[in-house]
């Protein structure tokens, strides 16, 4: 396994993923989705990391998807990448996705499985599958969950690069701002997630997915018992006092 691939780095509560492809525009094959998977374990297991931020290489690819030229070609290892994706979309910490150049086929599916997206205004987006007789098969799980029906059929149907402009007025993207100012940004949200209550986070998420597909009345019940699962935790009872006490909380993730 070419572990050199899939650079990984946590320092300071935060996990750092780099698909480290650069000259095959951060492609992804068998061996990186093995290193994702190790690595999400790795970061799951780690008390110290609050938050996970994934990137790609360089400035010009955050991932171009599938390599299409490596062993696996273009249809094997969908059950592997499409673990991969379940295990991500699900992932208890706060991830945050660094869109630093071209995102595109099943980099979007990397993209759309992260909790905030981050780009840089000269990144480009698109589902090309189409244009090679191929199709945005998994990845339509989580467009379809972010984009409205007609633009996502537009979208994939087409095969067409957008900006990052319209990929954020679509709901693909959380926020763009200046290549420049990618970093600055970036590093802004990962350490403000890094302060915040890992506990509270992870039961936050759970139960937003969770309800996700839930009858409305359903949802409501089920979140007023998960609200008060957080509350008795000792994170919650902590942030309640610091700001009765109006000094910054003290998080152990309890």
């Amino acid at each position: 396994m070419a572990e050199n691939d899939l650079l990984y780095k946590a320092e300071n509560g935060i996990a750092y993923f780099t698909i480290n492809r650069e000259e095959k525009r951060n492609s992804i094959n068998a061996e990186v989705i093995q290193l994702f998977m190790h690595y999400l374990d790795k970061t799951e297991n780690d008390a110290s990391v609050r938050v996970l931020c994934i990137t790609g290489a360089g400035d010009k690819s955050f991932c171009s998807g599938a390599d299409l030229g490596g062993a696996s070609g273009a249809g094997g290892g969908a059950a592997e990448y499409a673990a991969l994706i379940k295990r991500l979309a699900g992932f208890p910490k706060p991830t945050v996705a660094r869109v630093n150049g071209y995102c595109l086929a099943g980099g979007m599916g990397f993209m759309l499985a992260c909790d905030i997206v981050i780009s840089a205004e000269t990144a480009k987006f698109g589902t090309p599958e189409v244009n090679v007789g191929l199709f945005p098969m998994m990845i339509g799980a989580l467009i379809f969950r972010n984009v409205l029906r007609k633009k996502a059929m537009e979208m994939v149907l087409l095969g067409e690069r957008m900006s990052a402009r319209d990929a954020m007025e679509m709901g693909l993207v959380t926020r763009v701002v200046p290549a420049a100012d990618l970093d600055k940004e970036v590093n802004r949200v990962l350490h403000s997630l890094s302060k915040k209550s890992p506990i509270g986070m992870k039961l936050g998420k759970e139960a937003f997915y969770a309800m996700a597909d839930m009858p409305f009345e359903k949802a409501i019940d089920y979140l007023s018992k998960k609200i008060m699962e957080v509350a008795a935790t000792e994170d919650a009872k902590e942030g309640i006092t610091a700001f009765l006490e109006k000094r910054d909380p003290v998080f152990k993730g309890r």
